[in-house]
């Protein structure tokens, strides 16, 4: 529930606002503000950004100084015009290839220029607003792009840690790595080795020192590490050059071939692109994990970071820097580093034009050595076996690997466009794979249709269904989201000739979008590749899948096999136990063994009972039928599914380990918030979650003998209270009139008058979510009510002596409806904040 701002009516007798004729005009607002948060985030960029500016170019055989140049203009440039505020772009390391062909094709000026171009090229496609088009790309594609680059800088990276010369072709350095095994030089293996081991021992320093020290970036402390080393061991090797300014090659004119010139554009535009809106998406997932700066930080708009990314480019390029995409570490890093605006980007650029003028002398004294071991663990880290396990999960694994050996024996853009084609072979295969078995049990034919059913697959599915015999009973399982009209009219003809033998065929369809065709009887299929419902409802919920008020339509009219035969809705979670009014439930049960069970002979529907009646209403009414629907679903795809787990429970007998005690609101699924199943929860409902304390109930004593249960009998270790937005009790008691006749709900809500006493009390802190008051007084009864509800619960003797003997805990709990938010009761502030519940707080 947002707060409420106030609204400006237009009023035609309201005088325009103007300045005293010598007042100054009123400021402009400005952009956010430079932090303390920014400044030390930009601080652990930087310290990250220029070993590993040096690094890069280093690995692509241009000028050191290109690496600072493209550090300091993603920076800036990206930092001011981009628009994913928290992505860092500089020298990628996923460039390091692509560009370290072109200099030793079309030299560095022309490289240059083609960076310029890329940029160019980027802005075209910003203006045209096709970022979100880049993503559509495989992600499989795009790690095994980014691990064939890994591949290919950690060969060629192995020849400089080892003290010699890499090759431009990776067969070239694999053919002549058993060479320069024979011949390494021990000071450069000796400094490779202190920078790797620096760098992978400083992030898991134990201890709170280790934690204190771990704010200095791993990489910095490897490359001082290993610099001083040199130094002090006096160790004769290359370091870095950094020559005068004044002799930087700027970029020239494009010389080459028209058609590699252009290749190469399509290349550096390609790879720039996709792995800087991937970054993008990535940081905007990253800052979505932290409640701290989801609110403040806005969502990446990726058409603008296009624009940003393309400018960064023509302006690299420019003055002779590498090209610049958005770099997954450093990006990490500044949101890791707590960082809130662009700001920390910014001066981050602005810290690297520092250092490259005025730390020249400091930077001469770093050994390439320790700068190539550097680019060696980060191109080994391009190769994660994350995105390894996730693409076999999803079985892309061929795509992916197709995707790596291209790029590391035959360059980026053919292995990229390798990937490309063995994904689009893959979704053909798949398309065309369809498998189809047929096995009798009881009596009963079953024919299971896995994949899509094609005109390809027509000729076995018609085999299998002829082994079906005439008059049996069939069940068609149909495992899949599409049919054409060759499978189509093949299965219509196919029912029609079985039914007409005298037997049955019932069509069932497991995936969302597949919709159920009648159990008994002809004519289940629909000639839009489905199966439809005779009612032609169109339901398409399914139990375990995401549904939207489970309100699908019913017909109001139709016969008996048509009412009965409707079997679609979502199966619920089942809950273990719940204490809730029964209103409604007897009606809905009447209507049920008026329906009997679909699909079952015999099974009728007394339409003598008059419609008006409330015990037999006619099971045409959406109620009824709907109750009907969901137990037939629930019978059919969810009870085999807990069937085995439910046993247990009854042999066993319920153990749930907590009291959950929230308000009867249909909007609020304990099982779906809690993430529990059968057997964990024992639930109390009642409106407006109220404990009526000790020796007040009045005759009612449901509440006080359920909390009793819990603690005494299923001695329960902890007892929640849950609170939710827009509680109707809530405003119900706000509006209540003690003039009005005591009805049970009036009665009822008494029990909540504390709470509005407490509310009132401005001696007491009043209670709020973290980071924000309550929008408005309704939200900030439901949150004082949480709390006065644990102090009434406090008072009963069984909770009390759990309490005191250490076996129970109490909990608050206030659940957003319209944000899907929990929030917890802190006992860190007093009992009066609930603290927000992030992804994170749900993983243990």
């Amino acid at each position: 529930m947002s707060a409420c701002t106030p609204t400006r009516h237009d009023d035609p007798h309201r005088k325009e606002h103007s300045h005293e004729p010598h007042s100054p005009p009123s400021p402009r607002p400005r952009g956010p503000r430079l932090t303390g948060a920014d400044v030390s985030a930009s601080i652990a960029v930087f310290l990250i950004a220029l070993p590993l500016s040096l690094g890069i170019a280093l690995a692509t055989g241009a000028p050191l100084q290109a690496g600072l140049v493209a550090a300091a203009v993603g920076g800036v440039v990206v930092g001011r015009l981009g628009g994913a505020p928290l992505q860092v772009s500089g020298p990628a390391a996923g460039l390091t290839v692509v560009t370290a062909e072109l200099i030793q094709r079309y030299g560095w000026r022309t490289t240059c220029a083609i960076t310029v171009l890329a940029g160019l090229a980027q802005l075209g496609l910003g203006l045209l607003r096709v970022a979100r088009t880049a993503l559509a790309v495989s992600p499989a594609i795009v790690h095994g792009m980014l691990a064939g680059i890994g591949v290919t800088i950690a060969v060629a990276q192995l020849h400089i840690v080892l003290g010699g010369t890499p090759h431009s072709s990776v067969l070239l350095n694999l053919r002549d790595l058993p060479a320069q095994l024979a011949r390494v030089q021990t000071a450069a293996l000796s400094v490779s080795a202190l920078t790797l081991c620096l760098l992978l021992a400083w992030p898991r320093l134990p201890g709170r020192a280790g934690r204190l020290l771990r704010v200095v970036p791993a990489p910095l402390v490897a490359v001082t590490g290993a610099t001083t080393s040199a130094a002090l061991l006096g160790f004769g090797l290359p370091k870095v050059d950094l020559p005068s300014w004044s002799s930087h090659a700027l970029a020239g004119l494009p010389e080459g071939p028209t058609l590699g010139l252009i290749a190469a554009v399509l290349t550096i535009t390609l790879v720039c692109s996709v792995q800087s809106l991937l970054g993008a998406v990535a940081v905007d997932k990253m800052v979505a994990a932290r409640p701290a700066l989801s609110g403040r930080v806005r969502r990446a708009d990726l058409d603008r970071e296009l624009l940003g990314q393309g400018a960064a480019n023509v302006v690299s390029g420019t003055l002779g820097g590498l090209p610049v995409a958005g770099v997954a570490v450093r990006s990490t890093a500044n949101v890791n580093a707590g960082a809130v605006s662009r700001n920390s980007t910014m001066l981050h650029g602005l810290l690297v034009v520092i250092a490259a003028l005025l730390m020249v002398p400091i930077l001469e004294l770093i050994p390439l050595a320790s700068l190539a071991a550097l680019v060696m663990a980060v191109g080994i880290q391009m190769v994660s076996l994350h995105h390894i396990r996730t693409v076999t999960r999803h079985r892309e694994v061929l795509v992916y690997a197709v995707t790596t050996v291209g790029v590391v024996f035959l360059g980026v853009l053919e292995g990229v466009a390798l990937g490309i084609g063995m994904a689009v072979a893959v979704a053909l295969h798949r398309l065309t794979r369809t498998r189809i078995t047929h096995h009798e049990k009881e009596g009963v034919h079953h024919v299971h249709v896995r994949g899509q059913l094609t005109f390809l697959a027509v000729p076995r599915l018609s085999r299998t269904l002829h082994l079906v015999p005439q008059g049996a009973h069939a069940v068609v399982e149909l495992d899949g989201s599409f049919m054409d009209h060759a499978a189509y009219e093949s299965l219509q003809d196919w029912q029609s000739t079985q039914t007409a033998h005298g037997g049955t065929v019932e069509l069932v369809g497991r995936r969302t979008g597949v919709r159920i065709g009648e159990p008994t009887g002809p004519a289940g299929l629909h000639p839009d590749g489905g199966t439809t419902a005779p009612d032609s409802s169109g339901c398409r919920c399914h139990p375990w899948t995401p549904w939207r008020n489970h309100q699908c339509a019913i017909p109001e009219s139709g016969g008996p096999a048509q009412r009965s035969n409707a079997e679609t809705t979502t199966a619920r979670a089942p809950e273990d136990t719940e204490h809730t009014e029964p209103s409604g439930l007897t009606t809905k049960l009447d209507a049920l063994g008026a329906l009997g069970t679909p699909g079952t002979p015999g099974a009728t529907v007394d339409a003598s009972a008059p419609p008006s009646s409330p015990r037999a209403p006619d099971a045409t009414t959406p109620t009824a039928n709907q109750l009907a629907r969901g137990i037939s679903a629930f019978q059919r795809n969810t009870a085999p599914l807990v069937r085995s787990e439910l046993a247990r429970l009854a042999r066993e007998g319920q153990q749930p380990s907590q009291l959950f005690l929230t308000c009867a609101d249909s909007r609020l699924v304990t099982s779906m918030i809690t993430s529990s199943g059968p057997g964990d929860l024992f639930v109390v409902r009642n409106v407006g979650n109220l404990v009526p304390p000790p020796g007040e109930e009045s005759g009612d004593d449901s509440v006080a003998a359920a909390i009793e249960y819990a603690v005494d009998v299923l001695r329960v270790r902890s007892i929640t209270v849950c609170g939710h937005s827009g509680c109707g009790a809530m405003q119900a008691l706000l509006a209540a009139d003690q003039d009005t006749a005591q009805t049970p709900l009036r009665r009822w809500l008494r029990y909540g008058g504390p709470s509005v006493a407490r509310m009132a009390d401005g001696s007491r802190p009043a209670a709020r979510l973290a980071g924000r008051a309550a929008a408005d007084t309704v939200e900030q009864l439901c949150l004082t009510n949480v709390i006065q509800q644990l102090e009434h619960l406090r008072a009963h003797d069984s909770v009390s002596r759990a309490l005191r003997a250490g076996e129970l805990e109490l909990h608050g709990m206030y659940f957003h409806v319209g944000e899907a938010q929990a929030y917890l009761l802190s006992e860190v502030h007093e009992g009066e904040v609930f603290d927000h519940v992030g992804v994170a707080d749900l993983t243990a």
